[in-house]
């Protein structure tokens, strides 16, 4: 803010110098006056003066403002002042006998300025009943003044224009009096302008009366008061009206009783007074008291006809309530500050059953369950409510039964016509309803009815922070469900992920959460410890690898189950990482198992990933190669077969075995593609080593899903006949623990490949049950015993020596050769050939190597018999 305009504010705050002056001179002249210094006139005439020059500086001032109206009634204003003041200034030096005529002179002139300005001065919006009802206080009231100062004041026969101007005064007080009123609450600048022209017209009406009356002494000095104030307060009301209104636009209201009985109160006393000095009336004065009796009745009959309108809109607006709160949705309830429940909405009996006798008179807590009454009595009963308040509890309604409601609590103790609270109920139930069944949605399965995965990390979080040590999480995949969707359709499908569902409720118990990670992912997780958990998924493991009843038969599946502990994870997504590595780890091993997470797991896991990466194309790349091992016929000593194993030499990897490159070359789908390279390179191999006079057979190990596959026998076919391979030179090795899944298949494969003329080797043997039931159902040329038989007889368990004695006859009873493989010591080759096995292999007789290697060693030895 610059200088001039902090000055000019300033100077706008400090009191004017007129009103100051206006002040201090007044005070001069009321002292002396009353001391008897000066005569009383001439008091009456310099306070006049005073009062005049300081009401024409403001009113010229407020006549710049920029309002055209209000610059008007300005002018008019000032010239209405200056008029009274030059009537009474006059009157000193006017002879007493023409006092009268001036005093009299000047109250017309104020008159006539002063009302003409108040006109011109804002007023509310006025509709025609209105301004009926103010022309009638107006003439009601003027009638009333007019009576008053014909009976009080008689008439001067040499100055007849001193009771005119009398006469004229009061109905003009009359109209300022009424403007005065019915503007107070809407324009407070109009009404305090006419309360100042009021004062001013008294004034001057009691000096020209008292002038007529003859007096002149002190009393003249009574004056002096309304004389200087009316001026002020004239400027005050135009200055108020200068300002813009900010304040709540009202409507105005009518004038009321007390208009109404003020003219007749004023004719009272002036009749009164009249007849205690005189004691009759005359005709004019009977005239004009009756002449009040019309206004009065007009008035009465407005005022009936407001309290009737006044009546019917409190009908209407009472019809309105009832139907809006008969109508509605909440129960409206007005509780005192004795906590008595003083009404109920009519609505309460079609909402709650509630009957209106058995609750008003109730404390309001006995309504509420016990459980919330205490909390809606401390909202009540506590601090002012600032604003309304929203409390939920449960309400007894009328039936007995307890329904859950939300109240919005209002305080009207400060309003006079309520003075108590205001409660609306509302009925919540079916939205908590439909809150509940959302927020089940929100954290349920929908086919399996378990918990989802938010649940179950919302779950896991909140037992870390409880808790610090505890709790594993087991997460389970099951293997098959494509297979079991494929074959017995989508529903088929969801019946065995319900059932599977089950099967977890029942063994994991309620206090476990069981979720569903994804189409066929679950989760378990509890507080228990890990070994309790482990043993968990033992359980849970045989569970779901039991048969699955359908429709069309039955489901078989496989399981893997990773476990995770709590405490060791960072977080709850940690977890969920670490028992999702473990049951990654479950299926790499070969499923059917629970996998505990350790920190080399990752390690793991990272060169699975690294495996993944760089195992596709490797065959197109040349990075993969075979290794063989002799087969030795036990009798001679003789290698009459080899075995192909494959290597992948991976430039980034190394060197990597079998046991890890197939169940890659299996997930990835690359298993036929690995398998035909194997075959291809074992027939090529085997056709060489032909051409250089070395008869020996060939071993290829098959896996069930290559074997199984629709064109496995044609490309076999196909690369017997490209490289010219006798086909009984090729033998296939299938595992024995794997054909247990589809042995009629698996029978019809390998029929198809005794046809070509290849030879089927059963390898593992003895390492599945029912091992000696497959040997008459598949079509076998060579039996490859695991070394556990041989360990178990050589250690003379009970029955290991006859089972042994019990295979080799089998075999040489249906005609096939036994194989004992992985022999290792002389002391192992011995116990072969003592059981009566034809041929061996093992570290112990020669070890895997190239092809090269393999060539220079079968060199060593005369050719050997098919």
């Amino acid at each position: 803010m610059s200088v001039t305009h902090l000055l000019r504010a300033t100077r706008d705050r400090l009191p004017r110098p007129g009103d100051l002056a206006l002040v201090v001179v007044t005070t001069i002249l009321l002292i002396t006056g009353l001391r008897g210094t000066l005569p009383p006139l001439a008091v009456v005439v310099l306070a006049v003066g005073v009062t005049a020059a300081v009401s024409a500086v403001g009113l010229a001032r407020l006549a710049q403002r920029p309002h055209r109206r209000l610059r008007r009634a300005a002018h008019l204003f000032d010239a209405g002042l200056v008029a009274a003041a030059l009537a009474v200034a006059t009157l000193p030096v006017t002879p007493t006998a023409g006092r009268s005529l001036v005093a009299a002179a000047g109250l017309l002139g104020a008159l006539l300025f002063l009302l003409t300005g108040l006109a011109f001065m804002p007023g509310p919006a006025l509709g025609p009943a209105a301004r009926l009802r103010r022309a009638v206080d107006g003439f009601s009231l003027g009638l009333s003044l007019v009576f008053a100062t014909w009976v009080l004041f008689p008439a001067d026969p040499a100055v007849p224009l001193l009771r005119i101007a009398a006469l004229l005064t009061a109905a003009g007080l009359a109209v300022v009096s009424v403007t005065a009123i019915t503007n107070w609450r809407r324009c407070r600048g109009t009404a305090l302008a006419g309360l100042g022209i009021a004062l001013v017209l008294c004034a001057l009406m009691l000096l020209t009366g008292l002038f007529a009356a003859g007096r002149h002494d002190t009393t003249i000095l009574l004056l002096v008061p309304p004389l200087v104030a009316g001026p002020a307060i004239v400027v005050a009301g135009l200055r108020h009206a200068n300002r813009p209104d900010r304040g709540p636009r009202r409507h105005p209201t009518p004038s009321g009783y007390p208009m109404l009985t003020a003219p007749a109160v004023i004719a009272s006393v002036a009749a009164v007074l009249h007849l205690l000095r005189s004691g009759d009336f005359d005709r004019t004065a009977v005239l004009l008291a009756l002449g009040l009796i019309p206004p009065l009745v007009v008035r009465e009959l407005l005022a009936s006809h407001d309290i009737r309108r006044s009546a019917r809109q409190l009908a209407t607006q009472e019809a309105y309530f009832r139907s809006l709160v008969s109508g509605g949705n909440d129960l409206t309830l007005v509780v005192g500050v004795d906590l008595l429940v003083r009404w109920q909405s009519p609505a309460a009996a079609r909402l709650f059953g509630l009957v209106e006798a058995e609750v008003v008179g109730r404390p309001f807590a006995d309504l509420m369950h016990p459980d919330d009454a205490g909390r809606l009595l401390a909202v009540l009963t506590g601090p002012e409510l600032d604003h309304p308040r929203l409390v939920t509890a449960r309400l007894r309604d009328g039936d007995g039964a307890w329904r859950e409601t939300e109240s919005t609590i209002t305080d009207q103790r400060e309003v006079p016509e309520v003075a108590a609270y205001v409660v609306h109920v509302r009925d919540i139930g079916e939205r908590r309803r439909l809150e509940r069944t959302v927020q089940r949605l929100f954290i349920t399965d929908q086919l399996t009815g378990l918990a989802n995965r938010r649940e179950l990390m919302r779950a896991i979080a909140q037992w870390r922070a409880v808790r610090r040590s505890g709790g594993a999480l087991l997460v389970i995949d099951l293997h098959g469900m494509a297979d079991a969707n494929d074959a017995h359709g989508r529903a088929g499908g969801d019946r065995v992920l319900m059932e599977a569902a089950r099967r977890m409720r029942a063994v994991a118990g309620p206090e476990k959460v069981i979720a569903r990670l994804a189409g066929d992912e679950f989760a378990v997780a509890g507080m228990e410890g890990s070994v309790t958990a482990y043993g968990l998924g033992g359980r849970l493991l045989t569970a779901l690898t039991e048969p699955y009843p359908v429709a069309e038969g039955t489901v078989r599946l496989q399981v893997s189950i990773g476990l995770a502990e709590f405490a060791d994870a960072a977080d709850v997504e940690d977890v969920l990482r670490r028992a999702d590595l473990a049951r990654r780890r479950a299926r790499q091993l070969g499923r059917n198992r629970v996998e505990w997470y350790d920190p080399g797991l990752e390690e793991r896991l990272a060169r699975r990933l690294e495996l993944e990466r760089e195992l596709p194309g490797a065959a197109g790349r040349g990075e993969l190669d075979l290794v063989y091992q002799p087969v030795i016929d036990l009798r001679d000593a003789l290698p009459v077969g080899t075995e192909a194993f494959l290597r992948w030499r991976s430039p980034a990897l190394g060197t990597v075995l079998p046991e890890e490159v197939l169940p890659v070359a299996e997930d990835l789908g690359l298993g036929d593609e690995v398998g035909t390279w194997v075959f291809r390179r074992a027939c090529r191999q085997v056709a060489s080593w032909t051409e250089a006079s070395r008869p020996v057979w060939m071993a290829v190990n098959v896996s069930p899903r290559e074997l199984l596959g629709p064109d496995f026998v044609t490309r076999a076919a196909d690369a017997l006949t490209e490289y010219a391979v006798e086909p009984d030179r090729m033998v296939v090795e299938v595992a024995e623990p794997a054909i247990t899944r589809d042995v009629t298949r698996v029978v019809e494969q390998l029929v198809a490949l005794r046809q070509l003329g290849v030879r089927i080797a059963l390898d593992d043997f003895g390492a599945a049950q029912a091992s000696l039931a497959q040997l008459r159902r598949l079509p076998l040329d060579l039996l490859k015993v695991d070394r556990a038989l041989l360990t178990a007889a050589a250690g003379e368990a009970a029955g290991g020596q006859r089972l042994i004695d019990v295979v080799v006859g089998l075999g040489r009873r249906l005609g096939i050769d036994v194989i004992v493989e992985g022999l290792e010591s002389a002391d192992q080759i011995t116990q072969a050939r003592a059981a009566g096995c034809r041929f061996g292999q093992g570290f112990g007789l020669s070890a895997p190597a190239p092809a090269e290697r393999v060539e220079a060693y079968l060199e060593e030895f005369p050719a050997a018999p098919r």
